[in-house]
């Protein structure tokens, strides 16, 4: 697919030139599956592996969303002072050798300050991880748009949970990235006793709860992926916790932290580091 653009007759790339942000060179295959599915190689090439080391070896723990070329979205949940980190850019399958992958070391992890890891209904379950290096973009890593400040969801809205988080909840964790469909919940509905009630609050957002599809361990960290007006994608939400009950709990949806919220804090980290 073309832009208009005829001065670069060598680019080799399926667009030209790049996108800015939202915009995959290969869009994702969107049929609505119950439980969710294999996605399209390199269909959301803003998603990232959050890696931690343990004897020698490096093992998934947790999503997030590349944002700016240096810059990777994450929960604060996913983070942990005693480990070793690396984020693995430009995958599909994390047990295959895939050319163009770049794994690139953090620089330095920025965890809300308002962040209690005792109480995760308290909200502020987000970090940024800013990268050693710049990744350049390519077909397989591009970043995401963010979303417009203090922007809110429609109910009925839907868009895409994707990772490399287990399939039911005590199922070992896929090697392909996967995606789901999750219908927005508003908050009003979310807060309700039989539901959420007071655990969720105005700076989350909920999608799901039919008892279908949701995120589940591994997910955390990861993108909630909603199309915008302009047609790019956006990430609105970040994997935050689901119910203790299993993964694909009735009227227990999974809940994200709402990026629009943090427009704010996210400027600001990146430009005081």
């Amino acid at each position: 697919m073309s832009h208009g653009c005829k001065t670069f007759p060598l680019v080799t790339e399926p667009h030209a030139p790049v996108p800015s942000c939202g915009d995959p060179a290969y869009p994702p295959l969107l049929t609505r599956v119950v439980g969710g599915e294999d996605a399209r190689p390199f269909s959301w090439p803003w998603q990232v592996s959050l890696q931690y080391s343990s004897s020698g070896n490096w093992y998934h723990t947790c999503g997030g969303t590349l944002i700016a070329s240096n810059w990777v979205l994450t929960a604060a949940h996913c983070i942990s002072s005693s480990r070793t980190y690396q984020v693995l850019l430009g995958k599909h399958n994390l047990k295959a050798t895939e050319q163009g992958s770049i794994a690139v070391s953090p620089e330095k992890i920025i965890v809300h300050e308002g962040w209690n890891p005792n109480r995760v209904s308290n909200g502020n379950d987000i970090a940024l991880i800013k990268l050693s290096q710049s990744v350049a973009r390519s077909s397989q890593i591009q970043p995401a748009c963010l979303p417009a400040a203090n922007s809110l969801l429609a109910s009925g809205v839907v868009c895409y949970v994707t990772g490399w988080g287990r399939l039911q909840t005590n199922g070992a964790l896929p090697a392909i990235l996967q995606q789901g469909p999750l219908v927005v919940v508003d908050y009003a509905t979310c807060s309700l006793p039989a539901w959420w009630g007071s655990t969720v609050k105005t700076t989350m957002i909920c999608a799901g709860g039919d008892g279908l599809i949701s995120s589940c361990n591994g997910d955390s960290g990861g993108p909630l992926n909603c199309r915008g007006a302009d047609g790019r994608w956006e990430v609105h939400g970040v994997v935050s916790f689901g119910s203790s009950l299993g993964c694909n709990y009735y009227r227990k949806p999974s809940v994200f932290t709402r990026v629009s919220a943090f427009n704010n804090w996210i400027a600001t980290v990146m430009a005081n580091n």
